[in-house]
């Protein structure tokens, strides 16, 4: 097995499908901009909108309900504002509420002012405090604007999903809007937007084996949309200006189309994620595994070994072949102690490792994983005897 290395990172980005690649290149053939009126430019067009199809089909939403972005952190930037548009008429959303396990991109809050965003705190298994949002909600001050809540559909680190349709319940209640970032849920578990899910939803292309640079926003409606971040030609029915990305959303659209048909044998990839949890315990008996008292996905596992620092660990699967995270690959190089963990309740510095894979993970795989394992823990059993020799 020397030289051989497992993926086990698909939460930070699934690998390339070959359909995928395949729609990449052939687009990549197609030189007209889309929104030209000729033949070649009605060609560019046809194959926007039948990755758009592609992508709505895989929320059960309508196709032109389907905007696309540069990617999920600019689909959260352009939902998360005060600055709402219906028809010609101003709306205006006057607080954000967001979970304090949320991704980065939620978090922050997007355009809304610091002030004016709400964190609401997370069970500790990482699942959204529902009285606590609901208490909010019935104190806000609906004078000064709408109420937005977006929350994650489940949770890119502990995989932990989200009870989105009570959350829903909940918000229209209050006179609300949903939005619900639904990047690591895609795929993965099933999502109707048919059945008053979410009010929008952010997607991801490389999330599902898509390619990277592209993203979208998913409406239950047309009637209301966020004032546009980023303003140009027209294009997306002038939701997002710019040239669209046309290799990548053909990209997309072959992604979703092979997720869609995934669903169907998930449970799959859910028995390989438990030989994965199966090996940790037995290699390590107080190994501690995040959010398995809430229904997770299939794919992810979160996990903590005493003694040993995750980004330590990280390092030594790498060396031994295995690509994991420490945490989120949130931001460019950054690896340090988990704010999902801490909302959780687990202290400022705990750090945790997480093993997300896919449809494409093999029993090859999974055996480097228990190998690596196997060698770091009794390098570190090693060290701790040496230790304790030495204090002797």
């Amino acid at each position: 097995m020397a030289g051989a290395r497992a993926y086990l990172d698909y939460n930070a980005s699934a690998p390339l499908l070959a359909s995928a690649r395949a729609a990449v290149v052939a687009a990549l053939d197609v030189a007209a901009n889309p929104s030209s009126v000729h033949a070649e430019g009605r060609a560019a067009r046809r194959l926007i909108e039948d990755a758009r199809r592609d992508v709505a089909r895989l929320v059960n939403a309508k196709a032109e309900h389907v905007v696309f972005t540069s990617g999920a952190t600019e689909a959260a930037s352009t939902l998360l504002t005060p600055d709402w548009q219906m028809g010609r008429g101003a709306v205006r959303m006057s607080r954000l509420y967001v979970s304090e396990a949320d991704h980065p991109c939620l978090l922050n809050g997007g355009r809304f002012p610091a002030a004016q965003v709400t964190r609401i705190g997370v069970d500790t298994d990482g699942v959204a405090r529902l009285d606590v949002l609901a208490e909010a909600l019935a104190q806000h001050d609906k004078a000064e604007g709408l109420p937005l809540v977006a929350i994650h559909a489940a949770n890119n680190e502990t995989g932990v999903i989200q009870p989105v349709g009570r959350i829903a319940e909940i918000v229209k209640a209050a006179g609300g809007i949903l939005v619900v970032d639904a990047v690591q849920a895609a795929g993965r578990i099933p999502l109707d937007m048919s059945a008053g899910y979410a009010d929008y939803l952010i997607l991801s292309s490389h999330k599902i084996g898509g390619s990277k640079g592209v993203g979208a926003i998913v409406a239950a409606s047309d009637l209301m949309m966020p004032k546009p971040l980023v303003s140009g030609g027209g294009q997306e029915k002038g939701h997002r200006g710019g040239t669209e990305n046309l290799a990548a959303i053909a990209g997309f659209g072959a992604a979703a189309r092979e997720a869609s048909a995934g669903l169907q044998t998930i449970e799959t990839v859910r028995q390989r994620r438990d030989e994965i949890e199966a090996i940790v315990k037995t290699l390590v008996s107080d190994a501690e595994i995040f959010g398995t008292g809430a229904p997770r996905l299939a794919n992810t596992t979160f996990f903590a070994i005493a003694g040993i620092k995750a980004e330590t660990a990280q390092i030594a699967f790498d060396l031994a072949g295995v690509a994991l995270s420490a945490g989120s690959a949130c931001s460019s190089g950054k690896v340090g102690p988990s704010h999902v963990l801490k909302a959780m309740g687990y202290g400022d510095g705990l750090g945790a490792l997480r093993v997300s894979i896919g449809h494409a993970t093999s029993a090859e795989d999974i055996e480097l994983f228990r190998s690596a394992l196997a060698t770091i823990v009794a390098r570190q059993a090693g060290k701790e005897k040496a230790n304790s020799e030495k204090a002797a």
